[in-house]
């Protein structure tokens, strides 16, 4: 047993990140910002006047589909979770400082590969039994690439549902029980010894509090992450601005070190921290795409059910999506942790300890563990949601309508586990299935690029004379 999840944590796990998805991430990323004429940087006026800039107006969604705005909270709320946070903390701890750089380049990558499959989802979803938009890569790849690539579709609804139950149930069950006990703890020191009782009562809370959800569908879900989305994001900007703020004169010193840190990090972190230029990288193009899950296909199944007349103008929400996810937020909190000045065990795999302390540095260490635990319980509450979507699809994808009640009853159970149970290998599987469903996804997105192309030439020659 433990030769098979060493191969799973180990060898293919390697495979899958260092040479599939971050090359592909690279090279997929060049090809479509050059094919499609860098449009996530000379379009982005224009993206975020389509996005954000509509976000305050009246949105309403027909039977079976969600708005715009919903769907784009949807798949934030996959991407914006524990990665964001404790993932963050990871790449700096075992890439040092200059992997934040090269979380900025690949996010600046990931914006034009998550417009092409949000792009792509919804050019070619479809309407299920129940008669609500579904999509994404399954579907993008039958309909698209034809009936013979269906074994490939087959591949990525596989690989999704085992990603679901690791990064989308049980490893976020875990941070938050986990980031609870240790708030209640840091008040109540007596309470150490009852940890498992505590894991137990959130474990059910978060499993209630999912099953409700998932009985009302896409578009309660899509109610639920509109709420909650904008809502921790916004505290959770707003507290790590107090801390940088709070060390304002360190800022440019924050920059200086991420950016020699970027190509040189011994020459900031000195040889003995074992960090070098491959680290750096690595961990932070692992980091960004772990985070905002561009090349990995997920987000482009909430965005499917978008009620939309223009799957350009979705796409579109794709380059917002990573620009708030990982150029914002996960800058935030790398910021907060540099600019704070804490102690940083390099090379070691931190948890929430990390950005907590960074945060005590200002708030002092109750309030940051107690404002660490609410921000990792919501980020993680509504990456549960996001994904029990995603594996959801899937399963109908596979097997029909029917089947999937059957798979949201084992992923409401399983977040019980999850909140219950040590975890440490989970973080290491999650990353595996996640690396593997680019897999086919990019697969497709490689054959596809000339209709993503296209379609986003269409769009803009009958944009242009309004733009003028």
């Amino acid at each position: 047993m433990q030769a098979i999840l060493d191969f799973f944590t180990g060898t293919l796990n390697t495979v899958a990140w260092m040479y599939i998805l971050l090359p592909c991430v690279a090279v997929g990323g060049l090809f479509f910002t050059i094919r499609n004429k860098g449009m996530q940087f000379t379009k982005f006026g224009y993206a975020m006047k389509n996005t954000i800039g509509k976000i305050f107006q009246k949105q309403e969604a027909k039977e079976g589909s969600v708005t715009p705005f919903q769907a784009l909270t949807t798949a934030l709320a996959a991407t914006v979770g524990t990665g964001n946070i404790i993932g963050t903390c990871q790449a700096i701890a075992l890439g040092g400082y200059g992997a934040i750089f090269w979380l900025w380049i690949a996010a600046l990558l990931g914006m034009i590969i998550k417009y092409s499959e949000v792009t792509l989802a919804v050019h070619y979803r479809e309407r299920n039994a129940k008669g609500d938009w579904v999509g994404g890569p399954m579907y993008y790849i039958t309909k698209g690439m034809g009936k013979g690539w269906k074994w490939l579709a087959v591949l990525f609804s596989l690989f999704a549902i085992l990603a679901s139950f690791g990064i989308g149930n049980l490893s976020q069950a875990n941070s938050i029980s986990g980031s609870v006990n240790n708030a209640i703890t840091a008040f109540i020191p007596a309470m150490e010894a009852h940890k498992g009782t505590v894991a137990l009562v959130v474990g059910i809370l978060m499993a209630v509090l999912t099953a409700v959800a998932l009985l009302g569908g896409i578009k309660r879900v899509g109610k639920v992450t509109e709420l909650v989305v904008p809502f921790m994001s916004a505290f959770y900007i707003i507290f790590s601005l107090i801390v940088i703020f709070g060390n304002i004169g360190g800022i440019g010193a924050a920059f200086g070190k991420i950016f020699t840190a970027a190509f040189n990090p011994q020459a900031v972190l000195g040889a003995a921290s074992g960090i070098a230029l491959k680290e750096a990288l690595v961990w932070g193009l692992r980091r960004s795409a772990f985070s905002n899950e561009a090349g990995l296909g997920s987000a482009a199944i909430a965005h499917a059910a978008a009620e939309t007349d223009s799957a350009v103008k979705q796409g579109l929400f794709g380059i917002f999506e990573v620009f708030v996810d990982t150029l914002v937020i996960c800058t935030l909190t790398g910021l907060t942790v540099i600019i704070s000045g804490i102690d940083i065990n390099f090379g070691v795999k931190p948890g929430s300890e990390m950005i907590t302390a960074a945060f005590a540095t200002v708030f002092g260490n109750q309030f940051a563990s107690l404002f660490v635990a609410i921000a990792l319980a919501f980020f993680a509450y509504s990456t549960i949601l996001g994904w029990s979507l995603y594996g959801t699809r899937c399963m109908e994808y596979l097997f029909g309508t029917k089947v999937t009640k059957v798979y949201q009853i084992i992923f409401v159970v399983m977040i019980v586990v999850g909140a219950t149970t040590s975890l440490d290998v989970v973080w290491d599987l999650a990353d595996t299935f996640n690396g593997l469903m680019a897999i086919p996804n990019f697969i497709a997105l490689f054959a596809l690029s000339g209709v993503v192309a296209k379609l986003t030439r269409e769009h803009f020659a009958k944009e242009t004379p309004r733009l003028k």
